[in-house]
């Protein structure tokens, strides 16, 4: 089961770093100075040690790693409509 992840890292990624980023995993990144935030999918503990030290490989401060919440969903196991809320 994957579970989304968010990854704090310190200052601007430059494009050559946001290309590496992009050719390794599906990610997608914001930048929110004076930081960069990495969303991304994470299947195990061993991949999501594969992305931190891809990340420190590419010289980049980790500043923080947080598992994101499951979004919700209903009975049924479906996330819920705007009528559902």
């Amino acid at each position: 089961m994957q579970r989304q992840y968010e990854f704090r890292v310190s200052g601007r990624l430059s494009d050559q770093t946001r290309h590496a980023v992009g050719d390794f995993s599906e990610m997608r990144i914001v930048p929110a100075p004076p930081e960069t935030i990495l969303y991304g999918a994470v299947t195990d503990q061993a991949h999501l040690h594969g992305i931190l030290t891809f990340l420190e490989s590419l010289g980049l401060n980790i500043v923080s790693v947080h598992q994101l919440p499951e979004p919700a969903t209903d009975h049924a196991g479906e996330q819920p409509t705007e009528n559902h809320r």
